[in-house]
């Protein structure tokens, strides 16, 4: 049997059983429109009611304040556009980070287009925020601060409560990407003060197609999906009954063992690294070393292409990613790899291995092993190798 071996966990996940089992009778048994006032409606609305409670309760939020919709994508859409049309009264002026998802750089530069002026902050060879740039770029026409709680390509944890009470005190909105955070921090919105934050549901192994924007009471924000009144007449479209059924228990089962998973996690990591950096010459690990989400390693191989690697490993049995899985297939270097200064040509060659609970140290070993000879070959094809190797 072919070896298949998953090291892309932080482009999705599967999706547990136990969530799968919870999901299945909405799909044939209770399957009305929560919208609808009959009873297999309003046996669909309890259904969501009370995965919305769990929800809350699990981040430390009021059930009122949590928001379905398609994912981390449209959450960091509806936060940023909404936010930004709802208070454009006070000002037309955001800051994020120069190494944000593409689903918020890309909203920036719409918003830029329409009016809306973006301050894009540094980060440090780590990739952490500029905290003091931060200070210095709010103005009293600043309607939103935005910073990622974790990175998506290198995994580096930004200072989001630091953040949070600077923005407090400036009186400024905060949003907070946690995709990537939701899956490893048990995070609690009250103690975070931020006043929006999203994630998504496939990245803590629950199903796809749905995420949550938290929205803390009393902030003012518009629709940007129009045409009905669901979600408290903030998002038109039919609530995805299944997948928000499947997200509350995805969610409830990762709180209870997410230390365990953690700590077990991070020793596969860190075997990695370490074989990695001891057995593979001319590598960069980039990012955090103690900032850092358990399962992200992200490395720059000098002299050969990143893609080259994939593709190699890919037909050993090894899935890993050359970057944000969201834009895979873009021959640009990343802007994440730019903006912690590595150069052009290193970040070329970069993978993101990303490692989950299902994976055994055994694997480890094997994808290393496999690694060191992909790489050796692969430089041995290289001209530019050849000739600084002499």
């Amino acid at each position: 049997m072919e070896r298949r071996i998953y090291l892309d966990h932080a482009a999705t996940t599967a999706t547990n059983e136990q969530a799968v089992k919870k999901m299945l009778p909405y799909y044939t048994e209770v399957y009305g429109n929560p919208n609808s006032q009959h009873f297999f409606g309003r046996d669909a609305a309890k259904a969501v009611d009370e995965a919305r409670d769990t929800i809350a309760k699990l981040i430390g939020a009021l059930p009122g304040e949590i928001y379905f919709t398609s994912g981390g994508t449209e959450s960091d859409n509806w936060a940023l556009k909404g936010i930004a049309y709802a208070h454009k009264d006070k000002g037309k002026h955001i800051i994020t980070t120069k190494i944000e998802h593409a689903a918020m750089l890309s909203t920036c530069k719409q918003l830029e287009k329409e009016g809306f002026e973006v301050t894009y902050l540094d980060v440090d060879k780590d990739g952490v925020v500029d905290l003091e740039q931060l200070k210095n770029s709010i103005r009293p026409d600043t309607v939103l601060v935005s910073c990622m709680y974790a990175n998506n390509e290198v995994g580096t944890i930004e200072p989001v409560e630091e953040i949070a009470e600077i923005c407090k005190e400036r009186k400024v909105y905060f949003f907070t990407d946690a995709v990537q955070a939701m899956p490893c921090v048990n995070i609690n919105v009250k103690k975070l003060g931020v006043d929006l934050m999203s994630f998504s549901s496939h990245k803590f192994n629950g199903p796809k197609g749905v995420g949550v924007l938290y929205v803390r009471t009393g902030v003012k924000i518009d629709s940007i999906i129009i045409g009905g009144h669901q979600e408290r007449t903030k998002r038109g479209g039919t609530t995805n009954v299944p997948g928000v059924v499947g997200m509350a228990e995805a969610l409830r089962i990762n709180r209870l063992t997410l230390d365990r998973d953690n700590a077990y996690v991070k020793s596969l990591r860190d075997r990695f690294v370490e074989r990695v950096e001891k057995e593979i010459p001319y590598v960069k690990y980039n990012g955090s070393r103690t900032s850092r989400v358990p399962s992200n390693a992200d490395f720059s191989f000098e002299y050969i292409e990143g893609e080259s690697i994939l593709f190699s490993l890919d037909l050993a049995g090894i899935a890993v990613s050359s970057g944000s899985a969201c834009s895979s297939g873009s021959l640009e270097p990343s802007h994440v790899l730019l903006a912690i200064g590595v150069p052009v040509e290193l970040a070329h060659g970069s993978i993101r291995f990303s490692f989950g609970k299902e994976n055994t140290m055994e694997e480890v070993d094997y994808v290393v092993d496999s690694l060191k000879s992909t790489v050796e070959r692969l430089r041995n094809m290289s001209p530019l190798y050849k000739v600084e190797n002499k």
